[in-house]
């Protein structure tokens, strides 16, 4: 079988035949953001002629080695940066109207890669979904603050490639009117500031957030943090100034320049866990003219269901290196450090015991979690009132990392648990009848709109991979982050 050929509206693509699956990767949404377009709003691609191969990824925003990581997302050198990846059953045919997902890597808004094998979309395919992967600007050159630039580059990236999906999708086999946008924890993140967006709703129709990190950037913050990079460079902090440094120095720099200052290790976890992310979709009073939770609050996106959850400990592999530090300190002298009241703190813990048993370090992990990750489902559930939305939590404890930690339910979700990553995260043998469930819920979401199970109302919860004996679907599955929130 010879590979496919399909015309976009910017000329034709040659992608590769894999069994009845097609593949057609790193077609550009628009122009290489370098030169005069570096700090640009995207650009649409100049048409080609001929037919444009698009059989390997695309260049990738992420940039070098990053050592390892809990997803595998390679980095690909190249100009051509903002690009798509599209997996489809039937290439080519306009009238098949496939329901599609689009999905938005994570990586703190920093990192991350559209390349991930994981992120392949031949299971969606096999459910009849067209997939499609997006890449995005990142770090200060797609989220910082710069006079005379456009604002949130990363955010009109994600919006660029959702018109190209509008425009180019229904020659894939997909459906415009059907599209479901998803992503994990940046990712995840992306996705709800997109349903809370009012200039993106007509582009898609649906969303599935994973362990979403929500994050809205005060203005004030943005523009502080631009001018300490700015002062670490040596330049002045403007477009011309920071055009002058090199992506190397730009990446070097935003590191230190979103490093908390503090010597004292507690003080610099609090910092971060009051302040968040440093890069990430800022209140412009452009674009987001408001922090995401208010603007879905208001009901911008209520028309559209979602479903969003998380893992049960993302984070508390990180303090399991503290655990012989921690082993004397009482979890509510911890706890009180970091700034919980003492009435908090006692709720806190009396709706976590399961975990207080298992030692300070675990309790903190779980408080990170919480602060983090598990309140935004809470906070964004209830804050969209009567708007259909489901919640879930992923239970299932990694054999190799103890824990139900950040990114072990990706390959589940996307049902991949034979590519060889996953052994690190999830063992020689991560339960196939899991994936079947999450991927089932998944495909059946972004078809019919509804995952199957009870909607929020309150607290409703499904857990994945939980305890046998209990119930799959609970009436409050959050209730031990309510202290919190």
């Amino acid at each position: 079988m010879s590979d496919p050929v399909v015309r976009t509206t910017s000329g034709e693509v040659r992608g590769l035949q894999r069994g009845e699956l097609s593949a057609f990767l790193g077609i550009p949404f628009a122009k290489a953001p370098v030169g005069d377009l570096r700090f640009a709003a995207p650009v649409p691609p100049e048409p080609w002629s001929g037919v444009r191969d698009a059989r390997e990824y695309g260049a990738t925003a992420q940039r070098g080695e990053t050592g390892p990581t809990l997803i595998p997302e390679p980095s690909i050198p190249g100009e051509s940066t903002l690009n798509v990846n599209v997996f489809t059953p039937r290439p080519g045919e306009p009238e098949a109207k496939l329901p599609v997902l689009v999905y938005i890597h994570g990586g703190g808004y920093v990192a991350g890669s559209p390349a991930s094998p994981w992120y392949d979309g031949r299971a969606f395919n096999r459910d009849g979904i067209v997939t499609v992967s997006i890449s995005y600007r990142l770090g200060f050159d797609g989220f910082g603050h710069i006079a005379g630039a456009p604002s949130n580059r990363g955010i009109r990236d994600w919006i660029a490639a959702l018109e190209w999906v509008q425009a180019n999708i229904a020659a894939f086999g997909g459906d415009p009117a059907r599209v479901t946008i998803a992503g994990q924890s940046a990712g995840g993140g992306a996705v709800l500031t997109l349903l809370g967006l009012p200039a993106a709703q007509h582009l898609f129709h649906a969303v599935w957030a994973l362990s979403p990190a929500v994050v809205s950037v005060p203005a004030e913050r943005a523009r502080t943090l631009a001018a300490k990079l700015a002062n670490l460079a040596g330049v002045t902090p403007t477009r011309e100034g920071f055009a002058s440094l090199p992506e190397e120095r730009i990446k070097e720099l935003q590191d230190a320049a979103g490093r908390h200052d503090s010597k004292d290790r507690l003080a610099g976890v609090q910092a971060f866990l009051d302040d968040g992310l440093a890069w990430g979709p800022a209140v412009d009073g452009d674009l987001l003219t408001q922090p995401t939770l208010e603007s879905i609050r208001s009901g911008v996106g209520a028309d559209k269901p979602l479903v969003l959850g998380t893992t049960d400990d993302e984070f508390t592999m990180i303090t399991d290196g503290a655990k012989g530090k921690l082993r004397l300190v009482p979890a509510g002298v911890a706890l009180g450090m970091l700034g919980l009241s003492r009435d908090v703190r006692r709720a806190y813990l009396a709706a976590n015991r399961a975990q207080h048993r298992k030692g300070t370090a675990a309790m903190l992990g779980r408080f990170t979690t919480d602060h983090v990750f598990r309140t935004g489902v809470v906070r964004v559930a209830d804050a969209r009132g009567d708007a259909p939305t489901w919640a879930y939590r992923f239970a299932w404890a990694s054999p190799t990392r103890t824990w139900a930690l950040h990114c072990l339910d990706v390959p589940f979700w996307f049902d991949c648990l034979d590519d060889p990553a996953v052994a690190s995260i999830a063992g020689d043998a991560p339960p196939p009848r899991l994936a079947d469930a999450l991927h089932g819920a998944a495909a059946a979401f972004i078809r019919d709109g509804d995952p199957g199970w009870p909607e929020w109302r309150g607290g409703a919860t499904r857990v994945f991979g939980g305890d046998p004996s209990a119930p799959d679907v609970l009436a409050d599955g959050y209730a031990s982050v309510r202290a919190l929130v």
